[in-house]
């Protein structure tokens, strides 16, 4: 049912109708606090049109993680008008955060909404969505993330794209419980899974070999995340219980390999928060009653997580110390990122009965120049997973056990993980710390 039908059927009140873009205006007074998805839930033509009229606005703060649009209210071109309030680093953010243009709030994924609630006053929750259906649903398409907590908590101005897909879980709102909506038709932005290199598959594999069928899996998104998916073809019964939907969970899906049977919770689904990928994913999850998109409160909570036995966890760091701290949010002490959704994972696996804790890395950057088994971390880089939560550590050159092991074993576990040009000079540094 198209928009004008359902008005025909009495299902839009007037205050909601379908109304231009700029009607969003109203709702956004002095101070006031505006919450956006992340990445393909950013209502592009709201926030287009909220920008233009910036000179108008006063103390008004988006609250976004993961921004993909480039804007240039994030550059800082309508500073005390229009600011911007990130929760995770993109490639877009990532340059404005370092200018000083937007601020930067550390935070777990699984808690976002608890943070926002306390960070804003009755805020505007502006999304993407796909087109009220003929019951007079919207559906958060490819989102759930912490936005879906605040229907019934917040005040909903939504934009229906027909490129939205139509999704099932726990991110549908009723036109009666929005304040406004427009229609927009444009592009979802697309993102192709990332080259794999045979590192990449030598990782994968180690991994791999370790996961027994009918566990319940949490990937991330890159390369090594991607080998890892490609290398679970020969498994059974797998579940997917994740924060990102991507590609190749698509791929295991249609190849039968995931089918949720062996779950706790949510037995059959394949869950997520968000997804993010290519536009056969989107065409994927539209009308699909087998994914289920839920709020990271709960997708991410690690209390939820453990109830699922055999659970595993498997996230890409960017360096670790001997003593097994992993940094995953900063290289170099400057801020990349921010702490996503690794450490709930972490934590959630730690606690499963039966699960395993995966932090994977190439075991050296820069052409093999720089080691990233270091002995300690760099100044001013940030402890994402705890040391005593991790694990076990993956790299090319194979797998260090973590969990319950002393200073001493987990040094020599790491140094041995590392690239052979470089164990000599963490062997000795690791004698210097007095770590062996």
């Amino acid at each position: 049912m198209m928009p004008n039908e359902i008005a025909q059927a009495g299902l839009l009140r007037p205050t909601v109708a379908a109304s231009p873009s700029d009607a969003v205006l109203d709702h956004i007074g002095p101070g006031a606090d505006l919450i956006v998805p992340l990445a393909n839930g950013e209502p592009k033509v709201l926030l287009d049109t909220i920008e233009a009229h910036a000179g108008e606005l006063d103390g008004v703060r988006v609250h976004q993680m993961h921004a993909l649009y480039d804007r240039p209210y994030l550059h800082g071109a309508f500073r005390g008008r229009l600011d911007h309030v990130s929760y995770f680093l993109s490639h877009v953010t990532r340059p404005c955060y370092r200018a000083g243009t937007l601020d930067l709030v550390p935070n777990n994924f699984s808690e976002m909404r608890a943070v926002l609630a306390e960070a804003t006053t009755d805020p505007l929750v502006i999304a993407a969505a796909s087109p009220p259906d003929r019951h007079g649903y919207f559906s958060l398409g490819l989102n759930s993330d912490y936005v879906s907590s605040f229907i019934g908590r917040a005040r909903f101005f939504l934009e229906a794209n027909p490129q939205m897909p139509r999704t099932f879980g726990r991110n549908q709102i009723h036109i009666s419980q929005i304040v406004g909506w427009s229609q927009a038709d444009y592009a979802l932005i697309e993102v192709a899974p990332a080259a794999v290199t045979e590192q990449d598959r030598v990782i994968a594999q180690l991994v791999a070999e370790r996961i027994p069928n009918r566990a319940t899996i949490q990937v991330g998104i890159g390369a090594i995340p991607n080998a890892i998916l490609s290398a679970l073809t020969g498994h059974r019964d797998l579940g997917i219980h994740t924060e990102l939907i991507s590609d190749g969970i698509m791929e295991l899906v249609e190849l039968g390999v995931i089918n949720g049977v062996a779950k706790q919770l949510n037995r059959t689904k394949t869950v997520g928060t968000f997804a993010l990928g290519t536009r056969s994913l989107y065409d994927f999850v539209n009308d699909n009653t087998a994914v289920e998109f839920w709020p990271v409160r709960y997708v991410n909570d690690p209390r939820v997580i453990a109830g699922e036995s055999n659970f595993v966890s498997i996230n890409a760091t960017i360096a670790v110390d001997l003593i097994g701290q992993c940094a995953s949010e900063t290289v170099g002490g400057a801020y990349y990122s921010s702490s996503g959704g690794q450490a709930d994972f972490a934590r959630g696996a730690m606690y499963s009965s039966g699960g395993q804790g995966f932090v994977v890395l190439h075991s050296t950057a820069k052409a093999g120049t720089v080691s990233k088994i270091v002995p300690q971390l760099s100044a001013g880089d940030v402890v994402t997973t705890l040391k005593n939560t991790v694990d076990k550590v993956v790299t090319e050159w194979g797998v260090a056990e973590l969990r319950g092991r002393s200073i001493r074993q987990r040094a020599n576990a790491l140094i041995a993980i590392a690239d052979p040009a470089h164990r000599a000079w963490l062997t000795s540094e690791a004698a210097r710390l007095g770590y062996i």
